[in-house]
């Protein structure tokens, strides 16, 4: 892995503490600190100023594929081949919470900007643990690990590979295999519009910090920016 000059592009540091690919990347809120997830079941959490490890978590017992800090930085819930999503210590990489809640390999995870909810869906993680059917999203309280909301995705056998809370926390954009986008209310269930410009399946999408655009990044090739119609 390599940080960059985000201007000039150029090198800053290169770090390679973890085995197996990397599968996950997220910065810590403060830009401070970047933490790593790799096919080897480790998160390591790095200074991103020098590269030295901080942390290096070692909680799940298959692939990490996905990150999600705490809005606070002071914790970080990691997404596994192994079914669990877990919260732990970003200081000193205490486990607090486990949630299997979603029964299957968890590909992708993310922390509502209130703090308060995370939400976790299921993919087929390739021939490390193929999902044929049953596959869901889930809505969860970050503290207890109770769940709030089974969101059922079209189908059954399509896989959720993208997920993004909406930046007042009330709406969560999710994509996946069936090449759609949906935006529905974090609390209810309710979808209110989906997005079908794409011609493959979604890897990523993130919402603008206004929250008026979304952003979906697609095996297709392209990265379409739209309005949702809420």
């Amino acid at each position: 892995m390599t940080l960059l000059n985000a201007t000039t592009g150029k090198p800053i540091a290169s770090y390679g503490s973890q085995a197996g690919f990397i599968e996950g990347l997220a910065w810590s809120p403060n830009s401070k600190r970047i933490a790593s997830a790799s096919q080897d079941g480790t998160v390591v959490v790095l200074d991103a100023s020098n590269g030295k490890t901080l942390v290096t978590y070692t909680g799940h017992s298959n692939a990490v594929d996905r990150l999600a800090w705490s809005p606070d930085g002071t914790r970080i819930a990691s997404a596994s081949y192994d079914g669990s999503v877990q919260v732990w210590n970003a200081s000193n990489g205490q486990m607090q919470l486990t949630y299997k809640g979603n029964g299957a390999p968890v590909w992708d995870v993310a922390w509502s900007p209130n703090g308060k909810w995370i939400v976790s869906g299921t993919g087929g993680a390739g021939v490390n643990s193929p999902v044929a059917s049953g596959n869901n999203i889930k809505v969860w309280d970050a503290t207890t690990g109770q769940t709030v909301l089974t969101y059922a995705v079209q189908g059954d056998a399509n896989n959720t590979y993208a997920l993004a809370w909406s930046p007042d926390s009330k709406l969560i954009a999710s994509g996946g295999d069936d090449k759609t986008v949906r935006v529905w209310d974090a609390m209810t269930g309710h979808t209110y519009m989906a997005y079908t410009g794409h011609s493959d399946l979604i890897w990523n999408i993130a919402w603008s910090p206004d929250g008026k655009e979304i952003a979906s990044a697609s095996q297709d090739g392209t990265v379409q920016i739209w309005r949702p119609q809420i």
